[in-house]
């Protein structure tokens, strides 16, 4: 038998008493009422946790929760001398589970990002008592069910980031008198339609893109004029004829309407769009001429209008660095629509479907060898609401 030397038995009883001192300092519960709550909720949530195969919450584990990883502190607002939880950012950790709702628990809580996981189910109702929570983006996972209307209780929010789940029917038309900066709803599964009121949102970005959204953009977007500046509507089932009260959206710099079955042609207030970049209009039905004064816009770096049947193309339009024509019915430029294609096109009516103000039929052709005679692309006007 091994004869421990007096210095061995000195160096065993410092590592003892190191290893209880530790224990010591985690049984310590924290220094104020707010940081054992957040140490109740995290603790309710890492148990809610299926898989963390990148580890992000391995070191979740004693009464020190501002150690843990992605969990920050910082002073009260209500008291500077309170350390509380402000923000949760678990970002990019492929974990699977659920939201408990214990996470109520965090009524400190100003940012939530959990972007790029795997939860699932809906978000809790208890969120309603994050009444400091500023930014919810919960993109990118396998939430499902309704839209999450708890956000509708939360008076500080001003960025919403849902988008890349599973949610699915109606979005609540509350959503739009909410003071928000930002809306992300896109790529989810949403049967709606645009409501009166849209156009009360303070928003300077809202995407819509990728659900089924029907309808007319109302009349309302005119009071957006000072305030938004990116919209997107790709693919959300629009038909009709596009409203020119979209020229009213002065600080728009991005519009994107591609993937649609829109109809008629492009109104001519978008050329009254100064502070306009990018605008996409591909892959729907518009016709006629593109007015001169869009491509005449001073800001405009990015136009695509391919797939469509425009017959007339402003020579100040090809002078664009990055555009995009094919696929119409324009003479004398590549890869348009086959003559055939074009002249049953024209032959049909254009009809509004409600939406927006008949265009006027487009002016004769220049080639009338192959297309329909002037009066043949008739329009049929707007149903009365």
């Amino acid at each position: 038998m091994a004869i421990l030397l007096p210095h061995h038995k000195f160096a065993i009883l410092i590592v003892l008493l190191s290893f209880f001192t530790t224990l010591s300092h985690q049984a310590t519960p924290p220094p104020n009422p707010r940081l054992l709550n957040a140490f109740y909720a995290l603790q309710a949530w890492k148990h809610s946790i299926t898989s963390d195969p990148r580890g992000f919450t391995s070191d979740w584990y004693g009464y020190n929760v501002c150690n843990y990883t992605g969990v920050f502190c910082a002073p009260s607002q209500d008291d500077p001398h309170l350390t509380t939880v402000a923000g949760v950012d678990l970002n990019h950790a492929n974990i699977s589970g659920s939201l408990p709702e214990d996470l109520g628990l965090l009524t400190d809580l100003a940012l939530f990002h959990i972007n790029t996981n795997r939860f699932c189910g809906t978000v809790p109702k208890s969120f309603k008592k994050l009444s400091l929570l500023y930014e919810l983006d919960i993109s990118n996972n396998l939430f499902s069910g309704d839209f999450p209307s708890v956000v509708l209780s939360l008076p500080s929010l001003k960025f919403l980031d849902i988008r890349f789940n599973q949610f699915k029917g109606d979005v609540p038309s509350d959503l739009y008198n909410l003071k928000l900066d930002a809306i992300f709803i896109n790529n989810n599964l949403f049967e709606t339609s645009f409501p009166k009121n849209l156009g009360n949102s303070p928003v300077s970005v809202i995407v819509f893109a990728n659900n089924a959204i029907k309808g007319c953009l109302p009349s309302s977007i005119k009071k957006m004029s000072d305030t938004l500046e990116e919209l997107m509507l790709v693919n959300v089932s629009l038909s009709g004829c596009l409203t020119p009260d979209i020229g009213s959206l002065k600080k728009l710099r991005v519009l994107d309407v591609s993937q649609n079955s829109l109809v008629g042609m492009l109104p001519e207030s978008i050329g009254d769009m100064k502070s306009l970049e990018q605008l996409n209009v591909a892959h729907n039905k518009f016709s006629g001429d593109i007015p001169t004064s869009i491509c005449s816009l001073p800001r405009l770096e990015n136009f695509t209008y391919s797939d469509n049947y425009f017959f007339g193309e402003p020579k100040i339009c090809l002078k664009l660095a990055d555009k995009d024509d094919r696929k119409n019915c324009i003479p004398n430029r590549p890869l348009q629509r086959k003559v055939e294609e074009c002249k049953a096109f024209y032959y049909r009516p254009v009809n509004c479907r409600g939406c927006g103000a008949p265009p006027p039929p487009p002016p004769p052709p220049p080639t009338k060898h192959w297309f329909p005679p002037y009066g043949h692309h008739t329009y049929t006007p707007p149903l009365k609401n």
